[in-house]
């Protein structure tokens, strides 16, 4: 069976990390660096090759951490995954930066459904809620939306992950009306290149590939919700 192997780009938030998928283990470079992005990412992904003694041309994809979140790092990782997709003449995967951060979240925590809020400033959120139904990966319940820390959908009862800047900015609105369901709180974490791989790699073993010029970020602002797939 060939080895599969994804280069991952994530740079939505204030955080900015690459990974490497190989064959089901994943190296990761991280840094919470601030406007820092566009002269840390081409290093990352210089040092995993370099770590892992691959060439570009022996990835079997890129998955890029589309957004939503800052405009400036979306366009970055967007741009970063484009460029070197063409390049290598390598299909690319998009992933939203939501579903990473819930991965995150799950992972870190052992839950199996998190509600994730990045701060989208305009006194809004980037939201998602998510879920594990068959897997260890997060799967979208509903779309994600860009709205009011009072307008956004909260999920039924249960136990959830409540993860992102989100969640510290907007605490007075999201946790009361978050209330029990919220059994951790996680309003520092950020989303990570190594979920961007994992769900990537996942996208790539089913066919959920693009061109590279189809890496293009995701705003949410230009429409209130994204579906599933969209």
């Amino acid at each position: 069976m060939a080895v599969t192997r994804i280069l991952a780009i994530e740079t939505a938030t204030a955080a900015c990390s690459a990974a490497l998928y190989v064959d089901g283990e994943v190296e990761e470079r991280y840094a919470l660096a601030p406007r820092q992005h566009a002269a840390l990412i081409l290093s990352m992904v210089e040092s995993l090759l370099a770590s892992a003694e691959l060439a570009v041309t022996q990835l079997d994809a890129l998955a890029f951490g589309q957004g939503p979140g800052a405009f400036t790092g979306v366009r970055i990782a967007a741009s970063a995954a484009q460029g070197i997709a063409f390049g290598a003449n390598l299909p690319v995967v998009p992933v939203s930066t939501l579903a990473a951060l819930a991965g995150g979240a799950m992972r870190e925590t052992g839950e199996a459904h998190a509600m994730v809020a990045l701060d989208a400033r305009m006194a809004e959120v980037y939201w998602g809620v998510y879920a594990r139904e068959t897997g260890e990966l997060p799967v979208l319940q509903g779309g994600e939306a860009v709205a009011g820390p009072d307008d956004v959908p909260m999920p039924g009862e249960g136990r959830w992950v409540a993860a992102g800047s989100g969640w510290g900015v907007y605490a007075g609105v999201l946790v009361p009306r978050a209330g029990e369901r919220v059994v951790q709180l996680l309003p520092d974490l950020e989303p990570r290149a190594r979920d961007v791989a994992l769900i990537g790699a996942d996208r790539f073993a089913r066919g959920e590939v693009s061109g590279a010029g189809d890496a293009v970020p995701v705003y949410l602002r230009d429409r209130v919700v994204r579906e599933p797939g969209a």
